[in-house]
């Protein structure tokens, strides 16, 4: 999947106004350098305890940065005047936890009791990567970051439950050190990366198959690193099946007004 053309100092409003405007509709890895990226999860009402209760037990995979009134699309701590139903390149609307839809914004399925959870994303934290000389595969090759089903359960919550997420970037040997300390500074983010060079402790079998994104090319004299991933509270979602839910797709994140290096209170 090819990556948009893209602006390097794009700021973070401007992405969210390509994404109204319909200019951008592809993954946001790369945009907005330096800003945060956040997956989004909307949920009825219903079932919005048991989530962000599925959350707070699975932290380091699912970090909650914000959680909206019921019927407000408005995500007031991380971007005051941008609307959620229209601000992301594209979605995926589940009923009963079928992919029914993928489109590029979602007013014509908004109702007044869905609660918006905005999840810290690993995106967040490659810019610091990058500004510390450390490859970022994934935006070098223009598609979308590679990810896995792990063999890891997540502690369940409720109908929420499922297996942990991961997305992958590999690192030479020499810098796998300075990458998890980088990304270890960023909690918001995911964090440290869960596993060092050994897919098969995750159950993974083959790093050019991912089951969302993209594969990318691995050197020699480089180590896949596996950070917990935001698609874990897809999958969960999708498993819970309630009557609605609207996620972004995978790799098409909400852009915020938030730094890399705020500290949420």
């Amino acid at each position: 999947m090819q990556l948009p053309v893209r602006g390097a100092f794009e700021d973070a409003s401007a992405v969210r106004l390509r994404c109204r405007d319909g200019s951008l509709s592809g993954p946001t890895s790369g945009l907005a350098p330096g800003f945060v990226q956040a997956n989004l999860v909307i949920l009825p009402r219903a079932v919005a305890l048991d989530f962000w209760l599925f959350c707070h037990r699975n932290p380091q995979a699912c970090p909650v940065l914000e959680v909206t009134a019921a019927g407000q699309a408005e995500p007031r701590r991380l971007a005051p005047g941008a609307d959620v139903r229209c601000d992301l390149p594209r979605y995926h609307v589940y009923r009963r936890g079928v992919l029914t839809e993928t489109p590029c914004e979602i007013q014509p399925f908004w109702r007044d009791d869905l609660v918006c959870f905005l999840l810290g994303c690993s995106f967040s934290f490659e810019n610091a990567l990058l500004r510390a000389g450390l490859p970022v595969r994934h935006i070098e090759q223009g598609c979308n970051v590679p990810m896995f089903r792990s063999t890891r359960a997540c502690e369940t919550a409720g109908p929420f439950e499922g297996p942990l997420v991961v997305s992958m970037r590999p690192m030479p040997r020499a810098q796998v050190i300075r990458a998890v300390e980088i990304t270890a500074g960023v909690p918001h983010a995911h964090g440290a990366p869960v596993q060092l060079g050994a897919p098969e402790a995750l159950g993974i079998k083959d790093l050019q198959a991912p089951d969302f994104g993209d594969p990318v090319r691995i050197e020699a004299d480089e180590l896949p690193l596996f950070w917990a991933c935001g698609v874990t509270a897809l999958e969960a979602v999708r498993r819970a099946a309630p009557e609605l839910a609207i996620t972004h797709a995978p790799g098409h994140m909400f852009v915020t007004d938030m730094h890399a290096g705020d500290r949420l209170c």
